[in-house]
């Protein structure tokens, strides 16, 4: 390069003389006409063709022609045409010399033709669809940052010498500078916002703009972006689908439950895309400017300018690694974003098509907490994983240039490590089984919230909140319990990684000066060494950290798998080939012997009674069963109506519908013959009326002709119907048979399978199956069985003159009466975010829940640690100031004495701090924990009618794991990162009290950035919360729908509502992860203007600084970045967690039912005695301002009365029991019970004093014997005997673990009927003197019904009984019954009497064919 710079008569390429030992330094004319001009050239032309690779791989749609790249593409043109100008120019002026100017001649050539390439880039980046380039970016930026030399020699030289001798190539060069400074600020714009290709560059321009309206105007989900559609749920699910499959397939046959980390894999080269770069970063931010710069302070001669150039040096490779270091950042969040995207579909997919076997073992509280907790571990896991690796490498790299510096005496500190490393080994093992421990516990706690939720009318009816409560807390005590184990370990695994660069240093340094006198401690020296450990405490610090997210993650991974791995139903399982015959079954399981081939348009009865397998005979038609051998053939589509009604919460219409589009005229045929038109006239909207969770503002019947009226609406070929006309009026039942399912309805031509108890309907059925104990024991038409003069004729012999129609009355109708008139108020008003900053209120109370005999002494012990800190550092300072007498220091022993008193004083403070802090942080969360669920329980029906479950999951899984685990360490990390800065802040004020010029003006601006900040990092994160609850809700939703998705084959739409619901929530995450990087990057800039200013006052005090002092100060400026980087990040995840205080705290101000005991009025142990009932001008209403329900009902029931309740849809019969329950308290007027007004009772004395036997039968996941006792109150013999009593004792005796039959969620692995026993039985077992039936035996068979009939009469025939009746028959026999109308008492009498009396009784009676 020499010879070919002389040969155009220019000077060396490098002349150190020239360049570095001189006061006025100068780069040679031949370095910047060759290395300047060509460095950006190859940088692009290495680039290049990867880049444009990259772009044709992962292109877009093209782009418009737009203003930007057309100014893009001209200036480009311009900055081309001035190169060649310049060639051309030479080429004619000195072509008698050309051989003397090669260099001015190639140079030229060589930047034009990049340019061009640059121009083809630019237009390739347009079709290809990219919007920004960082390739460009860096290019325009490298060739503006090697053209200021130049350009400050060329303007030096024109001052000296004018621009007459080559005034073309100046103005040329003047001109070419010009425009690839325009180029450069171009490339900071994307053609259109917000862009595709989301850099964190490009993000953050955007980002500002939603700052800034963030803190001026609330933010709305509209104000977002949208997401990107590598970052959608269906783009990253269905990427991992295929994969997964393969990799289940793998698992399954190894027998192991570990799921592949291929979850990630998809991302594996983005994550290692920036590791390189951090490393680097980290490395070369402060080892040689530090250096040279104490090097420099030490040299007496040396040039002023050779200061401000490290200090610069120092500046910029702090700036670089700031931005390096958040680059990776973001892209770890947006990996980590993706990651649970795809836990989530894989969950809710696989929650689709799991076995009902494995169902049972997997209850919808553990599905939520898979989807919420456990994604949550696997996106930290994502982030912070690398330092599992990074660490140890960066550790080796620090260990390897100290012992350049200090020789084998490093070697020490190579133990030091070698020591901490086994230690945090074996706790995070510990740690390890302690998180399966915890999670185990914590999944029992919301499986059993999640059931509470689901029966929190039964347990408010029974008085058995006390029960449950104290399970619930038997769970969080042991759930509590291992997260307090695994803080304390944790505590010690901090104290020991953060105390860690001082017994590195400690090591290192005595080992150096004990083993030789002649080894001092000078400021280089100590400096350069301390800058190395200092650099070693982020990898130490995030050491422990990554190896506890690491853990949990496999913890979670592990959970994850056992789920997705578990057993599917198989697609075999039924045949849906086309044959002849509608349906043909062979012998499936839970059922034997099955053999019976149904025609095309067949109506099939099947008959049985409780529990005799006629669900599972059409769990088995779908599918749902496993199938041991036979087969199952079913041609055509399936619609199924299942015998526990499942609505959607959407509208009436959309679940109708079901995904279909509406065909008006058969929509209208279709309510009609469901008999929904009177309901849609006493609905506010009709059919666009929002029907609420679990459709809880609609009464029984209506559920279930809503179900029916979805089935009848798919216009399916086969139609499986679970006992679907129990549940509705006998008229309504009959309307609905003529109209819908018999010869003459809608569905004549169809094949359809009914369950049924009403034998009324039979003679009507092509063929009717007899089924007991899961066999089939006779088939035929009603006639032929009758001529067999088998089983099945003498039950109808039996039965037939006692089968009635039901009475005209709708079940639950006070549900309806009470939600028409909320549903405006309450469902059609979404969840909506609070909109306001975190309040000061919110710390003020977690720390009021901590206690100030904690906080003080957390403060106190900050405040020493930091102290010993400061003080050892100092002290270090002072020894390596020490002057050397005789080539050696004195007192060398009592200085390290000091020193090591000082460091080890420091790491007890340590370890006392983490661990008051984490056992501050379990007392907060187990006050707040037991606040929200005491608020909860004692929150009166309408709260729940009116609160989605999936919003109270949240708060007791989410917020509550962000209160145990979240806030604690994020308290952690920000107080210690906060007194470090103080530290770093007091020790540059002592060396450098200029330095306040600078630091105090940084630190206002900090504050004003961060406010910023957080009023819009608030509102994201509210928006994240109010988005996330749907997704809970639409999962538990799902879950308990299944088998009716799968029946109608709906599975795709759900999984694309649940991808939208999933989609949606990441629209809120996304900026809120690009907001944290965004303010870090701000304010690591702030921090790295400390160090700037730190550097630069230490070279301008060069005369009056020690190098000690100003290696103190430096050093430990150059921490303020990663410092500043860790507060924002901590502080960050405190501000936002800590608005889960908010959240939980939220329903304390929610309204309370009374309280559950009164002190003040003891009642008598037998109370009540006699069981007398009186009502005194009574009314209820459901809510201030509504119409009463009851209106001044006045009645006296005396003892042993047996009282019959009827009345029409909406008459008030159901209020009269919520009224004794005080489920609803009193308008006005009082109820006596013996003579004692229930208002003045506690609401446990009352309820657990009276039964109520409800219209729907709830059963907890637990043993039969916790269902019918909680309280263990009875011995077994008499709970056997309630079960004798109860029917259940023939059926308990044969079960495996009799009464400790674990029952599943919601009791599903008992039929319908025989939960409705359960019910009877635990009324037999606490045999109270009131007795309330509501519609009670309307799940079981005639059979079963006439034996609870009996029973109920003869066991409680002492009893005050109070019956809403179901089957008029049943009431006959009662001593009076009330007939209601629109919440007034319109007859009450004797039966016989009101049937003289031919009023509205004696018409009811008639309709029912009873008289």
């Amino acid at each position: 390069m020499d010879t070919f710079c002389s040969l155009s008569g220019l000077d060396p390429l490098w002349d150190w003389n020239q360049t570095w030992y001189t006061h006025t330094p100068e780069l040679s004319d031949c370095f910047q006409n060759t290395v300047l001009v060509w460095a950006p050239c190859i940088y692009l032309w290495v680039c290049s063709p990867f880049y444009c690779l990259h772009l044709y791989c992962h292109g877009r749609d093209r782009l418009p022609f737009s203003l930007l790249c057309s100014a893009k593409l001209l200036l480009g043109f311009f900055l081309a045409s001035f190169g060649f100008v310049e060639f051309f120019y030479i080429l004619l002026e000195r072509n008698q010399e050309i051989h003397r100017h090669l260099v001015f001649l190639l140079s030229p050539v060589i930047r034009s033709l990049t340019v061009v390439l640059a121009v083809c880039i630019i237009q390739w980046e347009r079709v290809r669809g990219c919007r920004s380039s960082v390739v460009l970016f860096l290019y325009w930026l490298l060739g503006v940052v090697c053209s200021l030399v130049p350009l400050r020699a060329k303007i030096q030289l024109a001052v000296e010498q004018g621009l007459s001798p080559d005034i073309v190539r100046y103005l040329a060069f003047f001109s070419y500078f010009a425009l690839q400074l325009a180029q450069l600020f171009l490339s900071c714009f994307a053609d259109q916002a917000p862009p595709s290709k989301a850099t964190l560059k490009v993000r953050e321009r955007i980002l500002h703009k939603l700052v800034v309206k963030g803190y001026r105007n609330p933010l709305q989900a509209e104000d977002l972006w949208s997401l990107r559609k590598e970052d959608t749920s269906e783009k990253i699910v269905s990427d991992l689908e295929e994969e997964w499959t393969t990799e289940r397939t793998k698992l399954q046959q190894s027998k192991t439950s570990w799921p592949a980390c291929n979850l990630m894999y998809f991302n594996a080269l983005i994550l290692a895309e920036h590791v390189c770069s951090v490393l680097i970063g980290h490395l070369s931010s402060s080892l040689s400017p530090l250096s040279l710069l104490l090097g420099f302070m030490s040299e007496e001669d040396a040039p002023l300018w050779k200061g401000y150039f490290y200090a610069s040096l120092m500046f910029l490779l702090s700036c670089l690694l700031s931005l390096f270091n958040h680059q990776y950042m973001y892209t770890c969040f947006t990996v980590g974003m993706r990651v649970k995207t795809a836990v989530m579909g894989l969950v809710y997919r696989k929650s689709l098509v799991i076995s009902s076997a494995a169902r049972r073992t997997c209850t919808v509280g553990e599905i939520v907490n898979l989807v919420s907790a456990d994604t949550q571990k696997l996106m930290d896991f994502v982030v912070y994983f690398n330092a599992v690796w990074l660490a140890p490498i960066e550790i080796a790299l620090c260990l390897f240039f100290l012992w350049q510096h200090l020789g084998p005496s490093a070697l020490a500190g190579i133990a030091t490590v070698i020591l901490i490393f086994p230690l945090n080994g074996f706790i995070a093992k510990k740690r390890s089984k302690l998180q399966e421990i915890q999670m185990k516990f914590m999944d029992g706690r919301i499986k059993l919230m999640n059931e509470i939720l689901n029966g929190i009318k039964i347990l408010k009816f029974y008085a058995w909140e006390k029960a449950y409560l104290e399970q619930v807390l038997g769970y969080r005590e042991k759930e509590l319990g291992a997260l307090r184990k695994s803080q304390i370990l944790y505590s010690i695994s901090i104290a020991s990684f953060n105390s860690s660069s001082f017994l590195i240093a400690f090591a290192m340094f005595g080992v150096y000066v004990l083993i030789d006198d002649k080894n001092v401690l000078d400021a280089q020296k100590v400096f350069v060494s301390m800058a190395l450990i200092n650099i070693l405490k982020t990898p130490l610090s995030q050491l422990p950290f990554a190896m506890s997210t690491t853990m949990q993650a496999v913890v979670s991974l592990k959970r994850l798998g056992k789920f997705l791995c578990q057993e599917e139903l198989k697609p075999d399982n039924v045949s849906r080939e086309p044959c002849k015959l509608g349906i043909v079954c062979q012998k499936v399981t839970c059922i034997s012997r099955i053999n019976f081939q149904v025609p095309r348009g067949a109506l099939v009865a099947v008959v049985g009674h409780v529990g005799s397998g006629k669900s599972s005979l059409l769990s088995a038609m779908l599918g749902e069963t496993e199938r041991r051998s036979g087969s199952v053939s079913i041609k055509g589509s399936v619609a199924y109506v299942p015998q526990q009604a499942w609505i959607q919460n959407a509208t009436l219409q959309d679940n109708i519908l079901f995904g279909r589009e509406k065909r008006k005229s058969w929509y209208q045929r279709v309510l009609e013959a469901c008999a929904l038109l009177p309901d849609l006239e006493i609905l506010p909207a009709g059919d666009a009326t929002e029907i609420g969770e679990k459709g809880l503002n609609l009464s029984g019947g209506q559920k279930q002709r809503v179900s029916l009226a979805r089935a009848v609406y798919r216009k399916a070929d086969v139609y499986l119907l679970d006992d679907p006309l129990s549940a509705v009026d006998a008229h309504v039942g009959q309307h609905i048979f003529d109209k819908v399912i018999g010869p003459k309805g809608v569905l004549r031509d169809k094949t359809r399978v009914l369950v049924t108890h009403g034998m009324s309907f039979l003679p009507q059925a092509d063929l009717i199956l007899v089924l007991v104990d899961g066999e089939i024991t006779e088939s035929g038409s009603y006639q032929e069985l009758l001529n067999r003069n088998g089983a099945f004729a003498d039950f109808i012999h039996t039965f037939a003159s006692s089968e009635r129609k039901e009475s005209s009355v709708q079940r639950g109708q006070s549900n309806t009466f009470f939600f028409t008139a909320l549903i405006k108020s309450l469902f059609n008003t979404k969840q909506h975010s609070t909109i306001i900053i975190v309040k000061l209120e919110l710390y003020i109370e977690y720390f009021r829940t901590i206690g100030l005999a904690l906080i003080v002494p957390i403060l106190f012990l900050y405040a020493f640690q930091q102290a010993a800190s400061l003080a050892y550092n100092y002290w270090l300072s002072m020894w390596a100031d020490e002057p050397i007498i005789n080539g050696t220091q004195l007192n060398t022993d009592m200085k390290l004495g000091v020193y090591g008193a000082l460091g080890f004083a420091q790491g007890i403070a340590i370890f006392g701090t983490t661990v008051a802090i984490s056992i501050g942080g379990i007392i907060a969360s187990h006050q707040l924990h037991l606040d929200l669920l005491k608020n909860v329980l004692h929150s009166p029906m309408s709260f729940f009618e009116s609160t989605p479950s999936g919003n109270l999951l949240n708060r007791f899984a989410k917020e509550i794991d962000a209160i145990d685990c979240m806030i604690p360490d994020g308290l952690k990390m920000m107080l210690s990162y906060f007194f470090k800065l103080m530290e770093v802040c007091i020790i540059v004020l002592l060396a450098t009290p200029f330095a306040a010029i600078i630091i105090f003006p940084l630190a206002l601006l900090y504050a004003f950035v961060q406010s910023f900040y957080v009023a819009t990092s608030c509102q994201l994160r509210r928006l994240e919360s109010v988005s996330r609850s749907p997704i809970y809700t639409h999962f538990n939703e799902t879950v308990q729908g299944a088998s009716v998705i799968r029946a109608f084959g709906e599975q795709s739409r759900f999984i694309l509502q649940a991808n939208q619901r999933v989609d949606h929530n990441q629209t809120a995450y996304f900026p809120r992860f690009v907001a944290t990087r965004w303010l870090a990057v701000n304010l690591e800039f702030l921090g790295n203007g400390v160090v700037l200013a730190a550097a630069i006052l230490s070279v301008m005090g060069k005369d009056t600084l020690s190098p000690g002092i100003v290696g103190l100060a430096v050093s430990h400026s150059l921490q303020v970045t990663g410092i500043l980087s860790w507060i924002v990040r901590s502080w960050t995840d405190v501000e936002n967690n800590i608005v889960s205080v908010e959240r939980v705290k939220e329903y304390a101000e929610t309204p309370k039912e009374a309280a559950w005991t009164s002190e003040c009025n003891a009642l008598p142990f037998a109370w009540p005695q006699t069981g007398t009932i009186e009502f005194q001008d009574y009314s209820l209403q459901y809510r201030k301002g509504l119409e009463f329900a009851l209106k001044g009902i006045s009645l006296h029931i005396h003892q042993r009365e047996k009282i019959g309740i009827v009345g029409r849809t909406g008459a008030g019969k159901s209020s009269l029991a919520l009224g004794i329950f005080r489920i609803l308290e009193a308008a006005k007027g009082k109820i006596y019970i013996d003579g004692i007004d229930i208002a003045e009772l506690g609401l446990h004395d009352l309820r657990s004093r009276i039964t109520i036997i409800p219209q729907d039968p709830v059963l907890f996941s637990g043993s039969l014997r916790m269902n019918l006792d909680p309280f263990d109150t009875y011995s077994d013999e008499e709970v056997w005997n309630a079960l004798e009593l109860a029917h259940l004792k023939n059926f308990i005796s044969g079960l495996p673990d009799k009464l400790n039959y674990e029952c599943s969620e919601g009791g599903e692995n008992l039929s319908l009927g025989q939960r409705q026993l359960v019910c009877l039985a635990r009324a037999l077992l606490r045999k109270t003197k009131i007795l309330v039936l509501d519609e009670a035996t309307a799940a079981v068979d005639l059979e079963t019904d006439t034996l609870i009939q009996s029973t109920i009469r003869s066991q409680f025939e002492d009893c005050t009984v109070l019956t809403i009746a179901h089957r008029l028959n049943t009431i006959m026999d009662y001593t009076k019954v009330i007939v209601m109308d629109k919440g007034h008492i319109v007859e009450m009498d004797s039966p016989a009497s009101l049937i003289a009396q031919r009023g509205q009784f004696y018409r009811m009676c008639r309709e029912a064919g009873l008289v």
